[in-house]
């Protein structure tokens, strides 16, 4: 499969209506939810993470997008997670500052804020952002400095968009593994008051990932200031990691509905 036609031909060709019933139920995509008109070809994730492989890492970049405009779900997918293997491989320590690789990250990085719409559900977001936004995060980057990229991430934040807004608080998961807590924190305070249930359990994740990756202290200061003004859904994904007792004290505590 050396082309973006071929890739999804061959997706169309392993198309698996029970499973499509069953993802569309679970991604939520009846009129009024939040993944509502996403068209599914009932594959799992490790069957697309497969077509990823059989690509290559010389799948070329420019035929990307075509894979990403896809009405299919999988298929979008399999173009995110072909900017993600190409990405990595880019991102490696002894290419960290690479003139070249540094160029081409930058690239992989351009295409995939052009293309975020197209990362309209979840599992979009959450399987690529922080391996190509938030690894970037920690590069050298030809495209900018810290203060660059802090806009980008606020205009992410800003955006009208839920899942560029998810994108905004979830790549700082790997920020967190390197520990680097400052994304996860500007980012968790930016969306306190969010109004959707998925952005209150993105948050809280992200914040369970920075107590335990780079310091639980960290997180307790991060709940004192703003436990009263935290969904609970939000808290309760925070505090998962901490020993029962002190749950339940957190959990006690006066929080949003």
């Amino acid at each position: 499969m050396v082309t973006a036609k071929e890739i999804i031909e061959h997706m169309e060709s392993l198309r698996n209506d029970v499973q499509r019933n069953i993802l569309m139920g679970f991604f939520k995509t009846a009129p009024g939810e939040y993944g509502y008109g996403d068209e599914f070809l009932g594959l799992k994730v490790p069957q697309t993470r497969e077509v990823v492989k059989a690509a290559g890492l010389d799948f070329p970049l420019e035929e990307v997008p075509v894979l990403l405009m896809n009405r299919w779900h999988e298929v979008r997918l399999c173009g995110f997670l072909i900017l993600v293997e190409k990405f990595e491989k880019l991102a490696t320590k002894r290419l960290e500052n690479d003139a070249e690789a540094i160029k081409k990250r930058d690239k992989i990085v351009t295409m995939y804020l052009q293309y975020a719409e197209q990362a309209n559900n979840w599992d979009l977001v959450d399987l690529s952002v922080h391996k190509i936004l938030g690894h970037w995060l920690l590069l050298p980057s030809c495209l900018g400095d810290r203060d660059y990229k802090i806009k980008v991430l606020d205009e992410l934040a800003a955006s009208p968009c839920l899942w560029k807004q998810r994108m905004s608080i979830v790549c700082s998961w790997k920020t967190s593994q390197q520990g680097d807590p400052s994304w996860c924190l500007r980012y968790a305070e930016i969306h306190l008051h969010h109004p959707h249930d998925l952005m209150h359990k993105a948050v809280g994740w992200m914040l369970r990932e920075m107590g335990k990756r780079v310091s639980m202290n960290l997180l307790r200061d991060f709940l004192s200031q703003h436990v009263h003004e935290m969904p609970r859904t939000m808290l309760r994904y925070a505090i998962e990691k901490m020993p029962e007792r002190e749950r339940q004290e957190w959990m006690k505590v006066d929080v949003r509905s």
